[in-house]
């Protein structure tokens, strides 16, 4: 399942000049972050208790969308292990992988896999066998608007196109109208609202839309989102979501842990039947996922299938990935990596996260192999 390029095809930033730009966001984003005792008391005396000899920082950069999921990740983990120190940055999927990759940080999050591009550059960082996409976080994306006294609506893929192309500028345009019978909807203009910046929310939502309507959204998936679509943007999941609730008529798609009961949210066209967002649908769509071909024996890149019929799947989904080096020159690093790795896709990390987030625990088999994965990170000598 090959994507476009990342950065837009006239501006090309030079790996140097990336490299740095990226490094310098990473240490100003982290130098801000952690107390010993974030979590207060309660980890204070975990702290003095603990028998965990692990200790060190290590830092990482990316998703948005997993923002809440990490803070959870952070929280229980430090409990376990009080004297280790989890930094994160959410600055987008782009930005967690490109200071991945320039070596800013120790892991990146990202709601979309390493391309092959990235893969050839994760070699010069992370030794020779590169850098490995482990996935962690399942949440459904939600189509989430501003309709006061309406809940959910129905629609299939290619109506949410074009209301996203602009095509459809009215909530209340026949198209939508034949697909709610019995709702009143208002003759009130619609604002799509897109991500700003470079997402892995917006590659998956894009996808889904190539992959669902390829007729209504020809446009080819890409963590930037298509210039030229007119509607408004805005930085970061909270961002697009903050855009609509103080806007009605506004529409736009964000990963659903940010997404709250003031907004409506869009019920989904699976085969004959309209799915409505939920973790279990979620859950069902990534049950039919397979690993991409062609990379590492521990690399769990997954291609979704966006046009299942599978009764109560949710395809407009995102798999978001911890996306760790293969190997580390300093043995420290090394364990921290692997323990904390180890712990956000555990049974117990996995509950963190739901309970955090609304996501879906990743599906056993996959749990699996995401633990052996992990457990193959090594020291280079």
């Amino acid at each position: 399942m090959p994507f476009p390029p990342k950065e837009p095809t006239n501006v090309r930033t030079s790996r140097p000049l990336r490299t740095l730009a990226a490094a310098a966001a990473a240490v100003l984003a982290l130098s801000a972050c952690g107390s010993d005792y974030p979590l207060g008391e309660e980890q204070r005396k975990a702290a003095e208790n603990s028998t965990s000899t692990l200790a060190g920082i290590i830092s990482g950069s990316g998703s948005t969308a997993q923002g809440p999921a990490m803070d959870a990740w952070i929280g229980g983990f430090r409990v376990l292990h009080p004297k280790v120190q989890v930094q994160y940055s959410p600055d987008g999927s782009g930005a967690g992988r490109n200071a991945l990759l320039a070596g800013a940080v120790n892991f990146a999050g990202s709601d979309a896999y390493l391309q092959e591009e990235e893969l050839g550059e994760a070699r010069e960082t992370c030794g020779p066998d590169g850098a490995m996409d482990i996935p962690a976080y399942i949440s459904p994306i939600a189509v989430a608007f501003n309709l006061p006294g309406i809940d959910s609506l129905n629609m299939d893929a290619g109506t949410i196109a074009k209301l996203f192309r602009g095509e459809i500028e009215f909530w209340n345009d026949p198209v939508i109208a034949a697909q709610n019978p019995g709702v009143e909807l208002p003759q009130t203009r619609i604002t799509a609202v897109s991500r700003a910046d470079d997402s892995g929310t917006t590659e998956n939502f894009t996808e889904y839309l190539h992959e669902a309507a390829p007729e209504e959204w020809p446009t080819a998936p890409s963590g930037s989102w298509p210039g030229g679509l007119g509607g408004e943007n805005a930085q970061g999941s909270a961002g697009v979501i903050s855009t609509v609730t103080r806007t009605e008529g506004a529409v736009a798609y964000s990963d659903d842990s940010v997404v709250d009961d003031s907004l409506g949210t869009v019920n989904l066209k699976v085969g004959e039947e309209y799915v409505p967002i939920s973790a279990e649908a979620a859950s069902i769509a990534v049950e039919q996922a397979s690993r991409v071909q062609g990379r590492g024996e521990h690399d769990i890149a997954l291609h979704l299938d966006r046009t299942t019929t599978a009764p109560g799947a949710y395809p407009l989904v995102l798999i978001s990935y911890q996306i760790f080096c293969t190997s580390y020159e300093d043995a420290n690093t090394a364990e921290l990596v692997k323990t904390f790795g180890q712990y956000v896709v555990s049974e117990e990390g996995q509950q963190a996260s739901a309970e955090a987030a609304k996501s879906a625990p990743i599906p056993d088999s996959l749990a699996v192999q995401a633990r052996a994965a992990i457990e193959s990170i090594s020291v280079r000598p």
